[in-house]
């Protein structure tokens, strides 16, 4: 009898302290909910709920192999956008108990709505798959992207025929591109790997292999210094322009209320990143030191003049001076706007 109500008295505690774990839980996953529209910045402090705080002997998160007690927004931990963690609560018995969480990190600053003025309009080739555009003097250059006519070309603006081009072959699927002095990197989609050009002629010099935590090759630009990436992640890459299969850092971008991912054609123009977002009628003005979005095109009115499905998209984006120039996917014209 003693037996069977040592048992009873067991499987209760263990009843009890199931349904305390659940609470503490529960508890956890309302408030984390509760703030993943909200965000965080950098800096702030975690305010968990007491029924979390005083039921733990130690809390800590944990990011993959790293792991931190101080429940602020660090830098050191936290990436802008959105981070993937886990909540490590040790209660006062000495059992640990987990849970899986998102918390989005914004940036402190609201970032400001960029106006612009149409000032003249260019003729483009309506077939070409816009991946990479770039401009030096009159002379564009556009990595065109689809498998079977992916190809890298060079064109005066103004006109549509090519100087010269490159196709490429069948499997190749070319997006962004870049120039850097006398050559052009290109780079390709699931292909994981990168082609570099003679700008003058373009013909193929060698190739590169992405490192290895990028997947997909997206947007491609140069800042005088380094190749920057965008995979169409949250993040932007910084590849070594001697070695691009070496990452030399990266950043991840949002803005004071959203995060951005699908970043793709890129552009670099007196100290900031311009990025288009995939399939949006949207160019970020990013800040490449923390990955800050400090200003937002909308050019709506440009893209629903050409975008009738989800192929035919803004993206495309030079500098012509101080103004920029852009285009898109199968779009019959580029656009130079005076910027404001």
């Amino acid at each position: 009898m003693k037996i069977r109500t040592l048992i009873a008295v067991f499987a209760f505690t263990i009843l009890v302290s199931c349904n305390k774990d659940k609470e503490i839980l529960n508890t956890l996953n309302d408030y984390n909910i509760s703030m993943e529209s909200k965000g965080y910045h950098f800096g702030d402090a975690l305010a968990l709920p007491k029924d979390v705080t005083e039921n733990a002997e130690s809390i800590s998160i944990s990011f993959g192999d790293k792991e931190t007690s101080n429940l602020v927004i660090d830098p050191e931990y936290f990436t802008l956008g959105d981070n993937a963690v886990t909540f490590n609560i040790k209660k006062k018995n000495g059992e640990i108990i987990t849970q899986d969480a998102t918390i989005n990190v914004f940036a402190k600053t609201p970032e400001a709505k960029l106006t612009y003025e149409i000032v003249k309009e260019y003729p483009h080739d309506p077939k070409s798959f816009v991946q990479g555009f770039l401009l030096e003097g009159n002379t564009v250059y556009e990595s065109d992207g689809q498998n079977g006519s992916s190809r890298i070309l060079k064109y005066t603006l103004g006109t549509t025929t090519p100087i010269v081009e490159t196709p490429q072959s069948d499997e190749i699927f070319s997006e962004g591109a870049a120039i850097v002095g006398d050559k052009i990197y290109q780079l390709t989609w699931q292909n994981k790997k990168g082609f570099i050009y003679n700008k003058s002629d373009l013909s193929l010099i060698s190739e590169f292999v992405y490192p290895n935590v990028i997947g997909e090759g997206w947007g491609l630009t140069y800042d005088n210094k380094n190749l920057i990436l965008s995979d169409g992640t949250k993040n932007i890459y910084f590849l070594d322009v001697k070695d691009p299969s070496k990452i030399i850092r990266y950043i991840s971008v949002a803005g004071n209320t959203e995060a951005y991912d699908q970043l793709n054609e890129l552009e670099y123009h007196k100290g900031f990143i311009y990025a288009n977002v995939w399939q949006k009628p949207i160019i970020l003005k990013i800040n490449p030191a923390n990955g800050e979005v400090v200003g937002k095109f909308d050019f709506t009115e440009i893209a629903k003049l050409h975008t009738t499905n989800s192929d035919d998209v803004l993206n495309g984006i030079a500098f012509k001076g101080d103004n920029m120039l852009v285009t898109g996917k199968y779009w019959n014209k580029i656009y130079e706007v005076s910027i404001k």
